[in-house]
């Protein structure tokens, strides 16, 4: 059977050099792995990355593969439940994960925990992005979005030279049918339901870290810095 390795010779020495700067990196990094919860536009999604890459962790698909690990052991549930074995023994996992957005109830924290618990292994942190309602109306019902490109400007904070034209086409913004205040107060009022009881879960462990999520991306992040770094 013909093996896969690559030979070492075939791998430019640029790549290898990055790779081996990487795993010196990583090396010193102290093992965490992370929950991170937060409504929608509370910024998880921009500081997921920055800890990723500071921490050398993987990010975890959060989606049906999780939430079904956690569920009874169905065959679904069984093979969900490997498939996150797997994921967690993937060298980029090494270190620890981020989940971002589960666990979304109690039972499943419960059931994460019981799962980490066999590995050998526990939830250090859940970072909880915290933040006003009225905030995050403002901050998404203000979005809109050239759809052709993708760029994105904000009302407020980002507004186009044009108010509603893209500044680089001229061509007319459009918002998305998810950012208008009826769809964020639906989505705010489920998120609130479900994950406040997982909230005071985690605060009862113990681990649980509250964000200031209303303050600008640099200083949330100097705030996740020193809560990971205690």
């Amino acid at each position: 059977m013909a093996s896969s390795a690559v030979a070492l010779e075939d791998v430019p020495s640029v790549d290898m050099m990055t790779e081996l700067l990487r795993r010196f990196k990583c090396s010193s990094k102290p093992d965490k792995r992370l929950v991170l919860i937060g409504p929608p536009g509370s910024g998880k999604g921009t500081q997921s990355p920055v800890i990723k890459d500071e921490y050398c962790l993987c990010h975890l698909a959060t989606g049906d593969m999780l939430r079904s690990a956690v569920a009874a052991k169905t065959p679904l549930g069984i093979k969900a439940k490997e498939a996150m074995d797997k994921a967690m023994k993937k060298p980029s996992c090494e270190k620890g994960f981020i989940l971002d957005g589960f666990p979304r109830t109690v039972v499943q924290a419960e059931k994460l925990d019981e799962m980490l618990e066999k590995q050998g292994t526990k939830i250090d942190k859940v970072l909880n992005f915290a933040i006003d309602d009225s905030i995050l109306e403002e901050r998404i019902t203000g979005r809109w979005i050239h759809p052709a490109s993708g760029r994105s400007y904000h009302t407020k904070f980002a507004p186009p030279k044009v108010h509603g034209f893209d500044d680089v086409t001229g061509e007319p913004l459009i918002q998305r049918k998810d950012d208008t205040a009826q769809v964020l107060k639906s989505r705010l009022e489920a998120f609130h339901k479900q994950t406040e009881p997982v909230i005071d879960y985690y605060a009862k462990k113990g681990v649980l870290a509250q964000l200031h999520a209303e303050k600008p991306p640099k200083e949330v992040t100097v705030e996740v810095q020193k809560v990971l770094s205690s």
